[in-house]
């Protein structure tokens, strides 16, 4: 079965390591095969990784993007060792991105990192 994407005029869109950006025209593109796929909205860059739970997305990112979990395990670990230093609350989030992880769901991982940047975000909203 085929994933199907549509893309807004000039949405780009991430396929393995290659960038696809759209024309000018909406398009729904059928993808068969099995490659990482983001698209442009869930894509964070080094620059918009400015809190710690954004910068735990990028290290799940790139291991999903690359599908090389080793690449990024030390830095990894040493972000969400910070976090639930800083945070002991976020654990239970954190225990469900690590066991996506060890079961090489690491687009299951994404989702529930970017649960983490929510949750994040609400703590923020609730200390001030």
């Amino acid at each position: 079965m085929s994933l199907k994407v549509e893309l807004k005029p000039g949405e780009r869109l991430i396929i393995g390591n290659c960038v696809v950006t759209n024309s000018d025209q909406r398009t729904r593109l059928f993808i068969d095969g099995r490659a990482p796929i983001l698209r442009e909205k869930d894509i964070l860059t080094v620059e918009s990784a400015n809190s710690p739970a954004k910068r735990i997305y990028l290290a799940v990112q790139l291991m999903y993007i690359y599908e090389d979990v080793e690449r990024m395990r030390k830095d990894y670990f040493t972000l969400i060792n910070e976090m639930v230093t800083a945070a002991p609350s976020t654990t239970p989030i954190i225990d469900e991105i690590n066991n996506e992880i060890l079961t090489g769901s690491l687009y299951k991982a994404l989702k529930a990192a970017k649960k983490l940047i929510q949750y994040e975000q609400d703590l923020l909203a609730n200390a001030t």
